[in-house]
């Protein structure tokens, strides 16, 4: 039985926040297993979303959950270049009764435009400002007051970045983020090999014009820069052994100092896409979602 391990791992995990040390629940949300009862009256539903964003229609698909709404809603800010969209994780978050929305930054997966690091908080400002309109949450059935932003990897800067400056957010999430800020400070041969390795599905753009680019983007943003936006939030912060721990865990260290008490931390022995412990990464998520209030 898969679920042993996984309910292991979910009861022996700390979660922390603010001094106080609980253990989380042990029981699997049931949304990771099973889906919710249909409502034939408000089905659960996809809807192809264009988002505006500096003279261009970014692309991105909202998971809507089933029910009346409105719902509360998570955005969810991939990483470089991208390959994990974290669609299961959007799903499962959509069984747990949240709206989720995934998007593409410019120049990225189809998305038009050329890519650059310096857009990629600019798109997630867009996006929120798109499901925060009246008449789109209207649409999409979203509760404005309940809205979550989520990040993996480079998306895991990007949420950081974003939500310093989005004091309305419900809550703040990464997993595996990667301050940039860090890259950009590299030589330019680490840069560039970087990039040579992340750039698929990019438009506009060579390993060099990336390892340059992201000198001006991500260096004057790193993540200390943002704990005075993040300290009042609520913000789970989800590390993994792929080196980049260390990133999170300097953030988290640093809103403590600045006196958050929001904030929970949990660590998995999986790699940087959390290949072996999706599940268990969904879990962990979506119960953190429940204890917002």
């Amino acid at each position: 039985m898969r679920l042993t391990p996984i309910l292991a791992l979910a009861a022996t995990v700390a979660l922390m926040s603010g001094a106080a040390t609980a253990a989380p629940s042990a029981d699997l949300p049931a949304a990771i297993y099973a889906d919710p009862a249909p409502d034939a009256a408000h089905p659960a539903r996809m809807a192809v979303l264009h988002v505006p964003s500096h003279g261009l229609a970014i692309n991105g698909v909202a998971y809507l959950a089933a029910g009346a709404g409105p719902h509360p809603t998570v955005v969810i800010c991939h990483g470089l270049p991208g390959n994990e969209k974290n669609l299961d994780l959007a799903q499962a978050i959509r069984r747990a009764g949240w709206n989720a929305v995934t998007f593409n930054y410019r120049g990225a997966w189809g998305s038009p435009g050329a890519f650059k690091f310096a857009q990629n908080p600019e798109d997630a400002d867009a996006v929120l400002a798109y499901v925060e309109d009246p008449a789109n949450a209207a649409a999409l059935g979203i509760d404005v007051k309940r809205v979550v932003l989520i990040g993996h990897s480079m998306g895991g800067w990007v949420t950081v970045t974003t939500a310093a400056h989005h004091p309305e957010l419900f809550g703040v999430a990464t997993y595996s983020a990667a301050d940039m800020s860090r890259l950009a400070g590299a030589p330019m041969a680490t840069r560039v090999h970087e990039m040579a390795d992340n750039m698929e599905a990019l438009a506009g753009v060579t390993p060099e014009s990336m390892a340059a680019e992201v000198v001006g983007a991500a260096g004057p943003h790193p993540f200390a820069k943002a704990v005075d936006g993040l300290k009042a939030l609520p913000y789970l912060g989800l590390t993994s052994d792929d080196g980049l721990a260390g990133d999170t865990d300097a953030l988290v260290a640093a809103i403590r100092a600045a006196g958050g008490t929001k904030v929970s931390t949990m660590h998995a022995a999986t790699d940087h896409g959390w290949s072996d412990h999706r599940i268990a990464l969904e879990a962990m998520i979506i119960n953190w979602l429940a204890t917002l209030k």
